[in-house]
């Protein structure tokens, strides 16, 4: 019903119940009661007189009235937003939108334009641009949803070039007694900072090479199970530990990695440890510091194992007491394998920092360092490496990013970078422009 009939019919029935008195009086309707407040019965209660003119009738509405009545309010002004009346027989939407059993999904694009000054520009990442011209880095569609009061699923599927692949799909517990939490299925483990992010996340187009020699191009996840910990102390502090499968080339490439040897005891798993610690230093500063270990089997020989340690710190600053866009953010991430071969044993190191500052609400700039050592052994000698190594002798990149942001659901950088090892060979220069969006509901990223 459009709202000067609602106004017209209202009227007529003040009109219709009121008393007749022996002075005319400028009589206006009452006004249409509005929706209810968001209260647990979602009664409303009847309007009350105001005024000098205590002699005004008060209409009193029964509940089908005030129901019938905010149903036709709703109707109007989904009709005054949207241009249209709800089809027949369908129900207006509830205010703040009510319970529905559909997960939240969201569909995000990430693309690359890149020239390089090389015909092999040693992009390790699978989600990195690797060649001359455009690259689908990934589409990636994220689904998340409370399964109930006990579980909460999330999952994401990744297309790229090369076809479909699941990257996370996993159950987390919403109930645990103690501030205990369980994760299982398949999931990227929290090794460090930069491993449990998704492409989408990251401050630059492509990943840091040391977690590419370290674990692979898809960044260290499997199937398996993680439980974590949340300790009764004054700072926050959680432990968390996951047990998860060690093969996969380009997921667990330090471990069984492209030979999958099979489970025939628990240290066949990959197992991964990590405490986190959160000090919110003042209002506008905190820091964020942790230390984490990765061990399992690798395939060189009986028994041999392999050991990655890390340790990843994050600085930010954001003002909070003032209306400002301003960020800055320090990220420094450490790692150190080693490795068990025939007769030595092989170590090896790497990590990166990067610095991002946001001076304006749409723009904001990135400089990365990055460093890897050679691999050396413990044992006098030569050496045969069972894992091809990236880089000759050590090596260093650095790059530098801006970013221009449309909305919160689009991106656009353009990064360069200057790419060097001890092989000899010129210093690889790369320019990229990457384009991202984002369509749907998408939770927040973690601190």
């Amino acid at each position: 019903m459009p709202l000067p009939l609602l106004a017209v019919w209202t009227a007529g029935l003040a009109l219709a119940v009121a008393e007749p008195t022996r002075e005319p009086a400028t009589a206006t309707p009452p006004a249409a009661p509005a929706p209810p407040a968001s209260s647990p019965d979602n009664r409303t209660p009847a309007p009350s007189p105001t005024g000098a003119d205590a002699t005004t009738p008060t209409i009193e509405l029964s509940e089908a009235e005030v129901g019938e009545l905010t149903r036709l309010l709703a109707e109007d002004a989904a009709v005054a937003a949207h241009g249209h009346e709800h089809p027949p027989g369908s129900q207006p939407p509830a205010a703040g939108g009510a319970p529905t059993s559909n997960p939240d999904m969201a569909i995000i694009l990430d693309a690359a334009l890149a020239a390089f000054s090389a015909d092999e520009p040693r992009q390790g990442g699978g989600h990195d641009p690797a060649k001359n011209g455009f690259t689908l880095q990934q589409l990636e569609l994220a689904f998340g949803k409370a399964v109930d009061p006990y579980f909460r699923f999330d999952a994401a599927v990744v297309l790229t070039s090369f076809g479909l692949e699941i990257e996370e799909a996993f159950a987390t517990t919403m109930a645990l007694p103690a501030s205990l939490q369980l994760r299982a299925g398949m999931f990227l483990t929290r090794f460090g900072r930069h491993n449990p992010t998704h492409p989408h996340a990251w401050e630059f187009v492509d990943q840091p090479f040391v977690f590419s020699n370290a674990f692979g191009g898809e960044a260290n996840r499997g199937m398996g199970v993680e439980l974590s910990w949340l300790l009764p102390l004054p700072w926050y502090v959680e432990l968390l530990g996951s047990a998860t499968d060690a093969a996969g080339a380009g997921t667990a490439r330090s471990f069984w990695g492209a030979d999958d040897l099979g489970v025939k005891r628990p240290q066949d798993l990959q197992l991964t440890g990590a405490v986190r610690q959160f000090f919110p230093v003042t209002d506008d500063w905190s820091i964020l510091w942790g230390v984490s270990g990765a061990f399992g089997p690798n395939p060189s020989g009986h028994r041999n194992r392999s050991e990655i340690y890390g340790s990843d710190l994050y600085v930010k600053y954001r003002p909070i007491r003032i209306a400002s866009p301003t960020t800055i953010a320090l990220q420094v991430e450490t790692l150190a394998r080693r490795r068990q071969i025939p007769g030595n044993v092989l170590r090896d190191s790497g990590g990166y920092a990067h610095l991002l500052y946001r001076f304006a609400q749409r723009w904001s700039v990135a400089a990365r360092g990055e460093w890897g050592s050679a691999v050396s052994g413990t044992e006098a000698g030569r050496f045969e490496d069972y894992l091809p190594s990236l880089w000759q002798g050590s090596r260093h990149r650095e790059t530098a990013a801006v970013t221009f942001y449309p909305t919160e659901f689009s991106r656009l950088r353009l990064q360069g970078s200057r790419d060097a090892d001890e092989s000899g060979r010129p210093p690889i220069w790369g320019a990229m422009l990457a384009l991202e969006v984002l369509a749907g509901a998408h939770g927040a990223h973690s601190f």
